[in-house]
């Protein structure tokens, strides 16, 4: 589930946490990062299983307006297409699925308002008018409106981040990445007409299909152990390369984001040294300041080069 993006991304933000608190002990971190590649599954689970109470949400609105006092011939014969999604039906089936919902006890029923608005936002789109008036009725047809919800109605919701805020403070910018993971399995379930809880790594998923791949919990894990372990000295290199003026004003998100590429080079001689780079300078354009990402770099380049004349780095491609 996790790729090796997100994963750096996760132990730059740990690694950053022990900048800001110097008493945690790398036990106590790499315990707090596991809990984050975790959370970005149950994430994954909590934002699936709308499914279900969405549809409800739109049943009850049907049942709703035929009981009104002097219903309309549309109240009394609804376009029941949405209300009887093949794709609800199949999750709320779906024993392991149940399972595991109940287990971690997610739950949308404290929401009603939430998924309220939520249908009244859907049911006014082209897209959703356009559902309810093909005549083809499918796991194919669900499916696909569904992807559209999950690409159209939540990343940008107010409503929605605040209710995540509230559930787990491990959830932080977490939500675009697990809504693509969400539309990409959504075509899996129509495939394959089942759900299946997937591995916390991308690495697993791979290795199941059969592909000779190193493990992204041993990469991640020795990326941050290589950080941690190396952070002052890694930050005296900085220091002892830009001008005093330049070191007074170091933010410390630039410093975290150096010390990781320094450790990836180093633990990761085999990846190449533009890849790398390219990694932590695309992560400084989102966690950083506007002239960070020319700052990561240029700087990082000059110090991976100065650890590998140092013997540090034994390849660089």
């Amino acid at each position: 589930m996790l790729n090796r993006r997100i994963l750096r991304i996760k132990a730059f933000k740990q690694l950053y946490a022990c900048a800001e608190d110097s008493g945690k002990s790398l036990k106590e971190a790499l315990a707090e990062l596991e809990d984050s590649f975790e959370a970005a599954r149950d994430l994954y689970l909590t934002m699936l299983a709308v499914i279900p109470p969405l549809t409800s949400e739109a049943a009850r609105r049907i049942e709703a307006a035929r009981s009104k006092f002097n219903p309309t011939e549309e109240d009394l014969h609804p376009n029941m297409k949405f209300a009887c999604n093949r794709l609800s039906a199949l999750l709320e089936q779906d024993p392991d699925f149940q399972k595991i919902i109940e287990k971690k006890k997610i739950s949308w029923d404290q929401n009603d308002v939430f998924l309220h608005e939520l249908y009244d936002s859907i049911r006014c789109k082209d897209w959703f008018i356009s559902y309810l008036n093909n005549p083809e009725v499918s796991l194919d047809g669900d499916v696909r409106l569904f992807k559209k919800i999950f690409e159209e109605e939540f990343e940008d919701s107010e409503a929605l981040s605040a209710i995540l805020e509230d559930r787990s403070i491990l959830w932080s910018d977490d939500l675009g990445y697990v809504l693509l993971f969400i539309i990409r399995d959504l075509d899996k379930i129509r495939r394959e007409k089942r759900w299946d809880l997937p591995p916390l790594f991308n690495s697993e998923i791979l290795s199941r299909q059969g592909k000779v791949v190193d493990s992204d919990k041993a990469f991640v894990t020795k990326l941050f152990t290589t950080a941690y372990g190396n952070f002052k000295s890694y930050c005296d290199r900085v220091s002892a390369s830009v001008s005093a003026w330049e070191s007074d004003r170091l933010f410390t998100t630039d410093l975290v984001l150096i010390s990781m590429g320094l450790a990836e080079a180093e633990a990761f001689p085999e990846i190449p040294l533009r890849v790398t780079i390219n990694e932590y300078v695309e992560i400084s354009k989102f966690y950083s300041t506007p002239k960070s990402a020319s700052f990561v770099n240029g700087l990082l380049d000059r110090l991976i080069r100065s650890l590998a004349e140092e013997g540090k780095i034994n390849k660089i491609q």
